[in-house]
């Protein structure tokens, strides 16, 4: 893909509804503060800011109308008011005039947690995608996802794997994302379900892509296909493994342990950038103002 024109940001979730078969949370903490800050990104990126027409992708989630509404609702409060929800529960509904035709006239798409592995299964390979992608490439439009949807937007996606076993062969299973952004493999929730393992798995196994941890309340906005631009409270986990020098990953057998040689990690936080071409860090030595607690003024 040459670079596109339209931005992607991804977003490492608060709540994770139904992915790797954890159980949910309270929704309501779905939408946390911070994340309204990363929503607020999305809005200021858009072209048409706080009047774009932004559609949420609810399809991943086993309560599409539940998470649809926090999400209404989120937009709401940042003067966001040209929202709307679709329900897409099959790929004959992705393949549907009415639905392509919102999309072709939406500037921004938002596709929210729950299953990546459902997502991609209804979604890809559709009009659907085939549109989202042509928009991607050739408007001024934003791609976004959350939790699953953060997982499903790369060529290559986590879709199952125990935190705990994922060094060991076998236990982690990967197969074919939305291809929004291609070379990177993509996990989530990372730092606060302990998912390291998982990444250091997927970087090892196809080493040509850069891994991504992205954790709560943090994401990435991706410019022109390679920029990326930390967001939101959190860290993000990258791991190169152009660089690994020996593994024994054929030599082992399922369910055995795996060596692995020389993988470089990088820590991101709010202001950081990263070239995907150069594979070079930019530390943004971010200084968040100091609020008095008395009058709520930026001092």
């Amino acid at each position: 893909m040459s670079n596109p024109k339209g931005k992607l940001i991804i977003i490492g979730g608060s709540v994770d509804i139904g992915s790797f078969n954890e159980k949910p949370t309270d929704l309501s903490a779905k939408i946390r503060f911070f994340e309204k800050g990363i929503l607020n990104r999305i809005v200021n990126e858009s072209f048409r800011k706080n009047l774009s027409k932004i559609e949420i992708i609810t399809t991943a989630s086993n309560i599409p109308e539940q998470v649809g509404n926090e999400y209404i609702n989120a937009f709401k409060a940042l003067n966001a008011l040209d929202v709307g929800l679709l329900h897409i529960k099959t790929r004959e509904e992705a393949n549907d005039p009415a639905i392509v035709d919102r999309l072709n006239h939406a500037d921004v798409v938002v596709f929210t947690g729950g299953d990546q592995l459902r997502l991609s299964s209804i979604i890809g390979g559709t009009e659907f995608h085939h549109i989202l992608m042509k928009k991607y490439e050739n408007e001024d439009f934003i791609i976004s996802g959350t939790s699953a949807g953060a997982a499903a937007s790369s060529n290559n996606m986590i879709y199952q794997g125990s935190s705990s076993e994922a060094l060991r062969k076998g236990e982690i299973k990967i197969t074919g994302g939305l291809g929004f952004i291609n070379n990177v493999i993509i996990d989530t929730h990372f730092v606060q379900r302990g998912r390291i393992g998982r990444l250091l798995y997927a970087c090892a196994t196809n080493p040509m892509n850069l891994g991504i941890g992205l954790g709560e309340d943090t994401g990435l906005l991706i410019t022109d296909g390679h920029s990326m631009e930390a967001i939101g409270s959190g860290l993000i986990i990258l791991v190169d493994a152009t660089h690994m020098r020996e593994t024994n990953m054929t030599d082992v057998q399922m369910g055995e342990p795996v060596s692995i040689e020389n993988l470089i990690v990088h820590v991101m936080a709010l202001g950081d950038h990263f070239d995907l071409k150069t594979k070079k860090l930019k530390i943004g030595h971010f200084k968040p103002n100091v609020v008095n607690t008395e009058t709520g003024i930026a001092i």
